[in-house]
């Protein structure tokens, strides 16, 4: 700086406009143009504005958001913005423009209980529930977002400067073991299933139950869900089954498979997370891992004894939050975010995350990684609490060399080309149950009869 209080490329360029103008003179002020118009900008605040600018371009897409159980809460309104530090969750649409997500997917999620008869149907309703909330809020909000049903829908919503809101299931459990549930999630707009959750159903076995295997992988009613899934075109997510489920799914699959939101075991030691022998077979498959922001399954974080004593005896309490109804749910949430606010869990950082997807490109290239944070399930960074503050992902990608295009495939592309394969297989599939003369699949099996 000068004594005036300007940059001295701003001084030296008022000197040229006091002194006639040689032609040595102009030859110099031609050198110093540049030097006028960046003088003024930090190599960090034109990266910033270059982030920001390929984050405004790129067609944006999180696979997994969490946000229906928000819906349930009284009060919550997804066209306001909330506080996400006083139980306003991480995503409603003021927040998701400050973020420039332009299409999102929310989870049906229900969590594991018994495996009866009875627990199928009062699950299954619940999750008829959750699809209405869904869809109750669409209507809503019909001027901001609309529900999203094929690969083609997020850009189409975009040009019309709508949110693009997808639906998918997580956990299989509440179909049971009707296969035709699936036909009816379909046509209530859900396009992905992940098989299980935290613990084993009757689809498969899960990664994180510790207890026995049910099935050692898929069972043979996990087999038949797999190959309906493939005939409608619901993407298969292989998040949350164990590693003996995953190989069985890719053995039985005729379509690319989804992890909806997960990461890399080599970076985060945990079972939720791929190895690299699993990304290479998710890869050979045509598959995408779509990583996910919340912190203990990316980075290996510091224990908080404190922290994890209180929270299961908040799960002692509430009986692991199976079988609950309505308003003992709503009061164990209630406890849960006056617990987690006495106890805040460590956080990891963006570029612990995207530490995770240099990993999987330099395992199998750029074409099988992806997004879907996790919102409102638990993810969140230190700096990407929520969905507003997701341009600091590109930005760190920016950082690190990832060219656009690159950026674009990491956001949407990736998943979206996977999205539009399993859409092809089903069409194939269509077309050659026509021409055959079939008029529909059988879907009852041995294990429902």
């Amino acid at each position: 700086m000068t004594k005036t209080g300007y940059p001295q490329s701003i001084r030296s360029f008022q000197i040229f406009f006091t002194t006639p103008l040689t032609n040595w003179r102009f030859s110099a002020l031609l050198l110093l143009l540049p030097l006028l118009f960046t003088g003024c900008t930090s190599a960090e605040e034109r990266l910033e504005r270059e982030a920001a600018a390929i984050h405004e371009r790129v067609l944006t897409l999180d696979s997994h958001v969490d946000t229906p159980l928000m819906l349930m809460r009284e009060g919550f309104d997804m066209g306001r913005r909330n506080d996400p530090h006083d139980r306003g969750g991480k995503l409603d649409f003021p927040r998701m423009e400050e973020g420039g997500l332009d299409a999102v997917f929310f989870a049906v999620f229900l969590g594991q209980g018994e495996l009866t008869e009875a627990a199928y149907a009062l699950n299954h309703q619940r999750a008829l529930d959750i699809f209405d909330l869904i869809h109750d809020m669409l209507e809503e909000h019909s001027d901001v977002a609309g529900l999203a049903l094929t690969s083609g829908d997020a850009e189409r919503l975009r040009s019309e400067g709508r949110f693009a809101i997808y639906i998918g299931n997580e956990n299989a459990y509440p179909i049971g073991k009707d296969l035709g549930l699936l036909q009816s999630y379909y046509d209530l707009g859900s396009r992905y299933m992940g098989l299980s959750h935290s613990r084993h159903n009757q689809v498969c076995d899960a990664s994180t139950d510790g207890g026995e295997p049910l099935h050692g992988g898929l069972s043979d009613f996990g087999v038949e869900v797999v190959r309906e899934l493939n005939r409608l075109g619901m993407m298969v997510d292989v998040t949350h089954i164990s590693d003996e489920a995953f190989y069985d799914v890719l053995a039985v699959t005729e379509a690319p498979v989804i992890a909806s939101h997960s990461n890399a075991r080599a970076i985060c030691d945990h079972p939720r997370n791929l190895d690299d022998e699993m990304i290479i077979a998710l890869a050979e498959n045509g598959g995408v891992l779509q990583l996910c922001v919340l912190s203990a399954y990316v980075k290996e974080m510091p224990s908080s004894p404190e922290r994890e004593a209180a929270f299961e005896a908040l799960r002692e309490r509430w009986n692991n939050f199976q079988d609950l109804d309505e308003e003992e749910m709503q009061q164990a949430r209630e406890e849960w975010w006056e617990t987690n606010s006495l106890y805040p869990a460590p956080m990891a950082t963006v570029a612990d995350l995207v530490d995770h997807v240099d990993h999987v490109v330099q395992l199998v290239g750029i074409d099988h990684v992806g997004i879907g944070t996790d919102f409102d399930g638990g993810g969140a960074l230190e700096d990407c609490f929520d969905v507003s503050e997701l341009g600091n992902i590109t930005l760190e990608l920016v950082r690190r060399g990832y060219t656009e295009e690159e950026i674009e495939k990491i956001w949407s592309g990736n998943f979206l080309r996977v999205f539009r394969q399993v859409e092809e297989h089903a069409q194939s599939v269509a077309k050659a149950d026509a021409a055959n003369g079939v008029q529909g699949v059988a879907l009852q099996t041995a294990a429902n009869q």
